[in-house]
This record gives structure tokens, C-alpha cells and sequence, in this order.
């Protein structure tokens, strides 16, 4: 596990990056997302929930929620763009010699509501988690 200071540090270098980038570059959260992510049905079977049941150390500073376990650094940044409230949320894998960054998110408008911030963190840590555990396989 990485230490407090290469963690900011992963972080101060995915920020400069995604300065750079235009907002096409990122997973925009919509409808046509949301439904491919099977996340629409809000009345479903608790059975097949995808949301965040790991356990993270949770750290809390003004510009960003920082959630870190063995598997995953997530980054949760609350901006404003174009006058409007949106949230980055930036998932990173742990365990490497650095954090490396595999997914930024963006929920803005209707979509940028803890609820929805949640689950698709949920399922997304999901997919990798999978996806993961499937090219370990592979490499056997």
C-alpha cells in the first residue's frame, strides 16, 4: 500500500493531466450510461447490488474525498464547470509501484446526486475488480 505523500503526489499528476484534456475525454454520466450499467432500476432486487461494500480508509480535505484500500484509490472531486456543479470521480489501482489511473468520471446536472455518485463508483469498482481478477487468470 502506498504511502499518504505518493498518493497526493499520483493525484497532483492526474489533475495536471486532466486540465489538459477536454471534457470528452471523460465518462460522461448519462441516461444512456446509467442503463447500460443496469443502474436505472431503483426498485431492483438488493441481491445483484453493486454499491460500495469494500472497506476504505476514508480521507476528507477541502478540495477532494480520498478512498484507499488494497485494490483501489479513489478520488472524489466536487468543481464547478460552466456554472454548473459536477463531480470528477477519479479510480486509480493500488498495489502497483504507482497508482495508476483507469477511469474518470464525470456527474454533472441531474446526474451529480450522492446516490448516483455511489453506485456508479459501485459498479465500476465492480467491472475492474473483474476484469482484473480475469487477466490475472490470463497471465498464469
Amino acid at each position: 500500500m502506498h504511502s499518504i505523500n505518493v498518493i497526493e503526489k499520483s493525484f497532483r499528476k492526474c489533475i495536471k493531466k486532466l486540465s489538459h484534456l477536454n471534457p470528452e475525454n471523460f465518462l460522461n454520466v448519462d441516461l444512456k450510461l446509467l442503463h447500460h450499467l443496469d443502474l436505472l432500476h431503483f426498485h431492483k432486487n438488493r441481491d445483484q447490488d453493486f454499491g460500495v461494500t469494500r472497506y476504505f480508509q476514508v480521507l476528507e480535505t477541502a478540495d477532494k474525498i480520498t478512498m484507499i484500500n488494497e485494490e483501489f484509490i479513489v478520488w472524489i472531486v466536487p468543481e464547478i464547470i460552466d456554472n454548473k456543479n459536477a463531480t470528477y470521480i477519479m479510480i486509480a489501482l493500488n498495489g502497483r509501484k504507482e497508482p495508476a489511473l483507469e477511469f474518470v468520471i464525470l456527474l454533472s446536472g441531474v446526474y451529480n446526486t450522492p446516490h448516483l455518485i455511489l453506485n456508479v463508483l459501485g459498479k465500476f469498482l465492480f467491472e475492474i475488480q473483474e476484469n482484473e481478477e480475469f487477466l490475472a487468470k490470463l497471465q498464469i
